[in-house]
């Protein structure tokens, strides 16, 4: 099993895949323009439910080239049941890791029903042994599954916010600790306030890699900004290694973990 190329986790899975956002620098979008296959034929041969754009597939699906499709309906959000057996990822890692869940995905985005971030959840909670680290641009999903009682306390749920600019929302949870940030791609200089950030543990940095027209380069004032509130907050930052980020900052790149060096 490949570990991830992303440095803060160890592994990712994604049993739900895809978003409906279209942020233009999504990685994973342009992923899955590569590995979709025919999705016209994919929707032929699958065993599949669709319902306002969003699918549920029972099984992986095959293509013409007789390999399984990793993104059967391109980007649009979708469930794939079968990497919810006791197969997936977090039952067959018996070492205790870092699991990156739904990379590829918004899991809490407002279309994604609550039962598959239940699925998920169950997942999780049956493979206690990892850390799993949950990511969103809606964190008032969050909120709302923890005022019906459904967002679990687990000391191994680490939840996070996607912040890239100004007005974008922070998870304002007061009644955990295992809060992070993900500041990928810092597109301008945030005026972070310390109420925003004092609640996170951890901040994740990263520069817009790729070619994209309109590509935004990182200031090292925004950084140094966002590094001098966490000194305030006692958060650890943590830098994703690129070529853009080390042309800003340098290339001695600041990784700290709250819980150390890599598990797996």
């Amino acid at each position: 099993m490949e570990k991830s190329k992303i440095e803060w986790t160890d592994y990712t899975w994604n049993p739900v895949t895809g978003c409906k956002r279209g942020c233009p620098y999504c990685y994973a979008e342009k992923i899955s323009k590569r590995f979709c296959g025919d999705i016209r034929y994919n929707k032929i041969t699958a065993d599949y439910t669709e319902e306002n754009g969003i699918y549920a597939i029972e099984k992986e699906i095959i293509g013409r080239n007789g390999r399984s499709v990793t993104y059967p309906f391109g980007f649009a959000p979708t469930l794939h049941k079968e990497r919810l057996f006791k197969s997936c990822k977090p039952a067959m890692v018996k070492k205790p890791s870092t699991f990156f869940v739904c990379s590829t995905a918004d899991l809490f985005g407002e279309w994604v029903p609550d039962e598959w971030i239940e699925q998920v959840f169950k997942i999780c909670e049956e493979n206690p042994r990892h850390r799993y680290m949950f990511l969103t641009k809606n964190p008032d999903r969050y909120s709302k599954l923890a005022n019906t009682g459904n967002l679990p306390l687990n000391e191994n749920f680490w939840y996070g916010t996607s912040v890239t600019k100004k007005g974008d929302k922070f998870f304002g949870g007061r009644f955990r600790d295992n809060i992070f940030l993900s500041i990928e791609p810092l597109l301008e200089h945030l005026d972070v306030g310390l109420g925003s950030f004092g609640r996170a543990t951890l901040i994740i940095v990263g520069a817009e890699t790729g070619t994209r027209k309109g590509k935004v380069t990182p200031r090292r004032e925004w950084i140094e900004n966002i590094i001098e509130t966490a000194k305030i907050t006692h958060a650890d930052v943590f830098f994703k290694d690129s070529k853009e980020i080390r042309e800003v900052w340098g290339d001695e790149l600041i990784q700290k973990l709250p819980w150390g060096e890599s598990d797996g």
